[in-house]
């Protein structure tokens, strides 16, 4: 770690000690200033541009640049002047030029659009110049673009950073969710895809609070666009449908999306509810609603394939988004967001289990065979108004969210069988209030949150012999068995609210943000178990029964401090936070208080330098306390297999994370090169350690006990891209090294962990030849773990290829293959799967008629091995069976 700092040091030391910055003005013959000239710094003798700018409208240049040559070529074009040309030495300096005034002759116009161009903080991307014959969507193309990832779940990355706002034509329809416009966007409706670097949502914070995020917005051809996706499909083995309809609206006052999707095909398309991005603090809180999931089924797990590979399933989405400009001058906007999900999803699996007791040595085994039904049934509404202007926000958002989700499971354990079921219904309402009113000079922000959650579930397992827990003291079985099952209850009430108000004043380039608020916390949890065994000898039942309440009360003040120019960037703040935690159950004789005042300071820097270079840094500091999960003194049967409680003298759990990370970036446009080199440190402690024990059935009761304990990451990483226009080709490689170490502990007995793992990763996609597009993309992963038994080592390689052809016009044939690979001392498993499919394209409706077969060599299970020295692990899931599905693909118009 230190040799990496001190080379990063010495790098970015080399660049600044050499930089230096020309600017002045440029005018005509009569003295007039020139604006939109392009002046470009150049090494002599090498036709490469190292730094440009352009004039503003003022005629004035700004341009900094990196090198090591003595004296560097400044060239100057502008329209109807003559170009200019001048030697100047390799020093920061201030020059003016006078332009020769020169009629530009047009003999011929031809429109070529650039396929990247930047300005100032934007880069713009034609989407033409990325496409290939078989891409349909936005997603699609955005893959192709150097510096832009989509990961799987349909989040976007630029440089490796997810984006904070999804824009189409400049408004956030979506906020947050887009993942159903980047699907169902047909590409052909997009003009532009933009990428606005270190972008601050809020237009009265611009030029005053930086942002470290960058934003994407969508800029459609026509300003009044009626588009969107659609998708019918069948198939067999079983039968098999899939429909999709996203229809979609983009005007100047109004834009709206629908989206209905159904299969039973193993997509899982009530993901695209999901919110993938969120803005920054100074618009309120909102986030993914979830359940509190404290009790559960056993569930078979799920392999690293993609997801159609093996999910079973079967849903129905239905969501709708609605944006509407309510005021003449656009400022105010009204959002209205509904999404109803019903999904049933089947799992099977096969696991083999060797765990050893630390304390004595002995090694147990279990063997399980998993079948799971997993429901979910939910709706949520959203009703956003915002106002966006330079000269006030508001932004306030209402949300309503009910699940009625159940999970059933058959299990077969050591062979005994077993039925297992939970019930969970979840009310949740939230509201956020956020606005800034300009006040004289200054900005004052108030903001407030409001949550709260009902959630009620109920685990019931059948029959009781399947429980192996035992009474410590007489090896008693702890339930009864003359009960036909035993059924854990519990309810949580959690009520939320956050306060604060903040003022903002200037002073050239720096902003103040002096803040006060208060964060309040009330749970109440109570659970019961019944079908314990209560003629047991000492039996108390009240080990078993929880009435807890759980507040957490803090104020805080803080001080928010941000710098901006042409260079820099800074955004920091320092809160001083005065925590108050209380846990009280009379019944189980608890109470437990904690009293901390914590600083908790946090800052970003960023650096601007020789045009296409970027130097940043972050640091944290965060204190986190316990919450109401470590803090009951009840035993609680989460799962079939899981029993357990916190001791009610065990002190609230306490935990200090440390964190900062350097990062160096490029990105050129020019030659379209982009690259990124990043450091990341981390470092927690906490009070309070989880200590597992298992008996030979292979149930767990975990235990806690006060102990000092670390885990520390360190992260290096590096990632390159670059795109060749001539070969029409974009390829990126990617490299990470981790090293991470932490305490553990099970059956009573302390350990050190330690791990290191190196990743290499590549990408490539050509569209160069008219008869073939491909795409490619590989990882391959190692992986050294120590611990206190001996040492493993393991090794993993994934890729996936997509070939297209084009035999003939508007026939199209590809190819697909999956490769997983994994590797564990001998134990070697290489898991292969491949796709075809043929589309007819009818050019004049731009429909898709295709044809599919998936799983070509019908793979029926996927396997793979753990080991971790303590606990061996052989796992065995099923895979979707080989189908074949016939789709006709269309656009909306």
């Amino acid at each position: 770690m230190k040799k990496l700092l001190f080379f990063l040091f010495l790098s970015l030391s080399g660049v600044l000690f050499s930089q230096h910055t020309i600017s002045g003005k440029i005018t005509d013959s009569d003295g007039h200033a020139v604006p939109s000239a392009s002046v470009t710094i150049e090494e002599p003798g090498k036709d490469a541009i190292i730094a440009y700018s352009i004039t503003n409208s003022k005629g004035e240049y700004k341009v900094t640049f990196t090198t090591t040559s003595p004296n560097v070529d400044l060239k100057i074009k502008a329209f109807n002047q003559k170009p200019f040309l001048k030697s100047v030495s390799n020093s920061t300096q201030t020059s003016n030029f006078k332009l020769e005034s020169q009629a530009t002759e047009i003999k011929e116009v031809k429109i070529k659009t650039k396929m990247i161009t930047k300005r100032g903080d934007t880069i713009s991307y034609d989407l033409k110049a990325f496409e290939s014959k078989s891409d349909r969507s936005l997603a699609d193309v955005l893959k192709k673009i150097p510096g832009i990832e989509v990961n799987p779940d349909g989040s976007i990355l630029y440089q490796g950073e997810a984006i904070n706002k999804f824009y189409v034509n400049g408004k956030d329809l979506m906020e947050g969710a887009y993942g159903s416009i980047n699907n169902a966007l047909p590409k052909d409706a997009v003009q532009k895809v933009e990428v606005m670097e270190n972008h601050q949502p809020i237009k009265m914070l611009q030029g005053k609070v930086p942002s470290q995020s960058a934003a994407l917005n969508v800029k459609l051809k026509k300003s009044v666009t009626m588009t969107g996706r659609g998708e019918v499909g069948i198939g067999a083995d079983p039968f098999l449908w899939n429909v999709k309809l996203t229809p979609m609206f983009f005007g100047q006052k109004t834009q709206w999306v629908v989206n209905y999707k159904t299969n039973n095909n193993g997509d899982s398309v009530e993901n695209e509810g999901n919110l993938l991005s969120f803005g920054n603090r100074f618009e309120g809180r909102r986030g993914n609603v979830s359940q509190n999931s404290w009790l559960n089924v056993e569930q078979a797990s799920t392999p690293n394939l993609p997801e159609k590979r093996y999910l079973f399933n079967s849903v129905h989405y239905l969501a709708a988004n609605f944006l509407t400009n309510i005021d003449d001058k656009k400022e105010w906007e009204l959002k209205a967001n509904a999404s109803y999900t019903n999904n049933a999803v089947t799992r099977e699996s096969y696991n083999l289990v060797s765990r050893t007791n630390l304390a004595t040595n002995q090694v147990f085994t279990t063997e399980t065979s998993l079948r799971n039904k997993l429901y979910t049934d939910k709706v949520k509404g959203e009703l956003i108004f915002t106002k966006n202007a330079k000269k006030g926000f508001f932004k306030n958002t209402t949300t309503f969210s009910q699940f009625w989700n159940g999970n059933r499971a058959d299990v077969t354990r050591n062979n005994v069988d077993a039925g297992q079921s939970v019930n969970s219904p979840t009310t949740s309402f939230q509201n956020s209030l956020s606005t800034i009113i300009p006040w004289k000079e200054k900005m004052v922000n108030l903001m407030s949150y409001i949550n709260y959650q009902d959630d009620n579930q109920s685990l019931l397992v059948r029959p009781v012999d399947y429980l192996s827990f035992a009474n410590k003291t007489t090896g008693d079985k702890l339930f009864d068995v003359n009960q036909e099952f035993v059924n854990q209850n519990l309810k949580l009430k959690t009520f939320e609210a956050s306060q604060s108000v903040n003022v903002g004043f200037s002073a050239k380039n720096w902003t103040f943000t002096p803040e006060t608020g208060l964060d309040y916390t009330y749970n109440k949890l109570n659970t019961n178990l019944l079908g314990l065994n209560t003629t047991l000898p000492n039996f108390n039942i009240d080990n078993y029964v929880n009435d807890l309440k759980f507040t957490t009360t803090t104020p805080y003040a803080q001080l928010g401090i941000n710098y901006k120019n042409d260079s820099w960037q800074l955004y920091s703040n320092f809160p001083v936070k005065f925590n108050n935690i209380k846990a009280e159950d009379p019944f189980r004789n608890v109470s437990k208080t904690l009293n901390k005042v914590t600083f908790e300071p946090n800052a970003f820097a960023q650096y601007s330098f020789a045009s296409f270079w970027k130097a940043s840094f972050y640091g944290s500091i965060n204190y986190n306390y316990g919450d109401i999960n470590n803090a009951y003194a009840g035993n609680i049967l989460s799962t079939a297999t899981n029993l357990g409680s916190i001791a009610a003298n065990t002190p609230i759990s306490e935990t200090i994370s440390k964190g900062f990370g350097p990062r160096i970036e490029y990105r050129n446009p020019l030659n379209n090169l982009f690259f990124n080199v990043r450091y990341n440190y981390s470092h927690s402690k906490n009070n309070l350690l989880a200590s597992p024990s298992f008996d030979d059935f292979g149930s767990t009761i975990i235990n806690y006990k006060v102990s000092d304990n670390t885990s520390v990451s360190n992260r290096e990483s590096v990632e390159v891209g670059k795109y060749f226009p001539k070969f029409k080709t974009n390829a990126s490689i990617s490299g990470s090294n981790t090293v991470n170490e932490s305490v553990s502990s099970q059956d009573g007995v302390d350990f050190q962990n330690k791990s290191n793992g190196q990743s290499f990763g590549f990408k490539f996609n050509n569209a160069y030849f008219s008869w073939m597009s491909l795409d490619y993309n590989f990882t391959k992963s190692w992986n050294k773990q120590d611990n206190i038994l001996n040492q493993i080592k393991s090794n993993s390689y994934t890729h996936n290829l997509t070939a297209a052809f084009y035999p003939l016009e508007n026939n199209t044939v590809t190819f697909n293959w999956d490769q997983i690979n994994s590797a564990q001392g001998p134990n070697v498993y290489h898991n292969a799967f491949y796709d075809v499919a043929y589309q007819y394209t009818w050019a004049k409706k731009k429909i898709d008629f295709e044809l599919k077969w998936l799983n070509i060599t019908n793979r029926k299970v996927f396997e793979r091995f753990s080991n971790d020295a303590i606990t061996q692990s052989y796992t065995r899931l099923q895979l979707r069976p080989s189908q074949v599905m016939f789709t006709v693909k269309f656009n909306f118009k």
